[in-house]
């Protein structure tokens, strides 16, 4: 799976659970960009994304998350 494919499933995710079908997120995205993306949002994201990607993020990864970026890079070394 590339990264533009990625994204295009963190985008279907990302737009599920933050209820807007205009997000389309990037590597600078951050919950400072997404509006109701706060402490909760971000558990509820979390999971969606573990369960799109069938992965497990550990809580070191998830709490040294800066970006969707960061996210997509560890994505990559969990599905290759």
């Amino acid at each position: 799976m590339t990264r533009e494919e990625i994204f295009e499933k963190l985008n279907e995710v990302f737009r599920e659970v933050f209820d807007d079908d205009e997000i389309m997120v990037s590597d600078g995205t951050t919950a400072n960009d997404i509006e109701d993306w706060d402490s909760l949002e971000h558990i509820n994201l979390i999971v969606a994304v573990e369960k799109k990607f069938s992965i497990k993020f550990n809580m070191g990864e998830v709490n040294k998350f800066k970006n969707v970026g960061e996210m997509v890079d560890i994505i990559l070394t969990r599905i290759q």
